[in-house]
């Protein structure tokens, strides 16, 4: 599926299933209230009312199904009719699978999602994943040509009436950052390319001058690569800007663990390790596109964990960016580290209000909150709630850990360091412990806004990424937007991110949902 376009259109214009197959999903309920003259013209003639109405009469989604409407042309498929209230209400997961595998071959293809307008944002991002843009096949190299799908909204329910050019050009620049977690091989340069499409000069400090200016941290874990480390920064600061955001990302662009390395089972797969700063730059570059009004910095925290004559040992010392000491006791916990220098750098430099850092950061996030959730973890409740509705208002499911400090952050106890960087208790909280780590370095009495989130199992499904996090940051952060579909998946209101989120979301679910 490399070499597909997915456009987002307000119509997709009529043509016969054989020459533009065509796919109609949506949940049972929503397919049963559009009109027949809205979906005629994608379908007629091979297809009539009548069969239309009995491919919908036969469909038991349980929890999806799907009926062919003629031949290999044309088909429409059922989404779950009620999902748990840890899930999205757009059954985002199961909208993927449903056009990866119900969706008709051919070059130029149409699907029509007839959902809620709340589902649109979430729905569009689901469809965006199952046609991931990366491959290094012989034969898709030798291919010229690019298959097209169109995609075409029809939405029913309350305000259900044709979307707006800005919303389908939020869904166009979400879906063009899906890509990333799989093809950043050379994250800095992309990061670069991104400011040059932004007219903005990344800020880069890189190499020695990381070790001269305090980054024990990305400095330490970096240090033995071909490549010299980094922390880059895109700071986009409008006029008129109320408060100030910065975004944290774990760029590991390679992981073999370091000196403590990985074992052949666990090290492919690692250059998915950036996956947290891929999914900050894929949503840095669709917030500003789409206008953002508040001050907000993306912050790349880059290295490989490599080893080398000079690598990072066991027993080693470091003074990071906050000042404090860490004794290495396991250089395959250098996530946190590199992380911890960018949270302070956010804090220190940035006079940042509300610092989120990102990261494929502890293999026990997937134990913690499974391959579908990110694990979450904030200093704030009313921002712990705020993530879980971003969650299922973007599709990028989200779930809270456990905060708390003064229970959990001894495990990190050195007898020579300020702190140690792996926990003397791998059955106690580990991906808590992890977040504690990061937040330790500002202070668990900083004023400001910190949010944590893992999304080392999300991030990948089976040898594919998948793009999560794009889509999270842009609904949590939405208020700040100037798109008006940002502004509508947003938990947060406007008028202060540091208020309670409404409980809009809840509301609005609760008929389409398990208790």
């Amino acid at each position: 599926m490399a070499n597909v376009l997915l456009e987002f259109k307000a119509s997709a214009a009529d043509s016969e299933p054989q020459n533009r197959p065509v796919l109609i999903v949506g949940q049972l309920a929503n397919l049963q209230q559009i009109n027949w003259t809205q979906v005629k013209g994608k379908l007629q003639p091979v297809v009539t009312k009548e069969i239309w109405q009995a491919a919908l009469a036969s469909l038991n989604p349980n929890p999806t199904d799907s009926c062919p409407l003629y031949l290999s042309f044309a088909a429409v498929a059922a989404l779950p009719s009620r999902v748990s209230r840890h899930n999205s209400p757009s059954s985002a997961h199961f909208l993927t699978r449903l056009v990866r595998t119900c969706l008709p071959t051919g070059n130029n293809r149409c699907i029509v999602m007839v959902c809620e307008r709340s589902d649109v944002f979430a729905s569009a991002c689901a469809i965006a994943r199952a046609f991931p843009l990366f491959t290094r096949r012989s034969a898709s190299s030798r291919r010229t040509e690019k298959k097209h799908v169109t995609v075409e909204f029809v939405t029913v329910g309350q305000d259900n009436g044709p979307l707006e050019v800005s919303t389908l050009e939020v869904k166009n620049a979400c879906c063009n950052c899906f890509s990333a977690h799989n093809t950043l091989c050379n994250l800095l340069q992309e990061i670069k390319a991104v400011g040059n499409e932004l007219s903005i000069t990344p800020t880069i400090i890189r190499g020695e001058e990381l070790k001269q200016k305090g980054f024990g941290g990305i400095y330490g874990v970096g240090k033995a690569a071909q490549h010299p480390p980094a922390l880059a920064v895109l700071s986009h600061t409008p006029s008129g800007a109320t408060q100030t955001i910065a975004w944290v990302g774990k760029g590991i662009v390679y992981d073999t663990g370091g000196l403590s390395i990985k074992g052949k089972t666990t090290m492919p797969g690692m250059k998915r390790d950036c996956g947290g700063a891929a999914a900050i730059l894929g949503a840095f570059k669709a917030a500003v596109k789409q206008g953002f009004k508040d001050n907000l910095h993306a912050v790349f925290c880059l290295a490989e964990n490599s080893v080398g004559p000079t690598a990072t040992r066991p027993d080693d010392i470091h003074t990071l960016y906050s000042g404090k000491t860490v004794e290495i006791n396991n250089t395959d916990a250098e996530g946190r580290l590199v992380l911890s220098d960018g949270v302070v750098y956010a804090n220190k430099d940035l006079s940042a209000d509300i610092i989120l850092d990102m990261a494929t950061l502890t293999g026990a996030q997937g134990i913690s909150t499974g391959k579908y959730h990110a694990a979450v973890m904030t200093n704030s409740e009313q921002w712990e709630a705020a993530c879980v509705r971003a969650g299922r208002s973007s599709g990028d499911l989200a779930h809270p850990l456990v905060y708390c400090p003064e229970l959990h952050f001894s495990e990190f106890t050195s007898a020579v360091a300020d702190m140690k960087n792996s926990v003397a208790d791998r059955e106690n909280a580990q991906s808590s412990c992890a977040g504690l780590f990061i937040g330790s370095h500002l202070g668990f009495d900083w004023p400001g806004i910190w949010v944590h989130v893992d999304i080392a199992s999300p991030v990948h499904a089976g040898e594919r990424a998948t793009g999560f996090g794009v889509a999270m940051l842009l609904s949590l952060f939405g208020q700040a937007s100037e798109d008006p579909l940002l502004n509508s998946v947003s938990p947060l209101g406007a008028a202060t991110a540091k208020t309670a989120p409404e409980d809009q979301m809840e509301r609005d679910c609760k008929r389409r949902r398990l208790v």
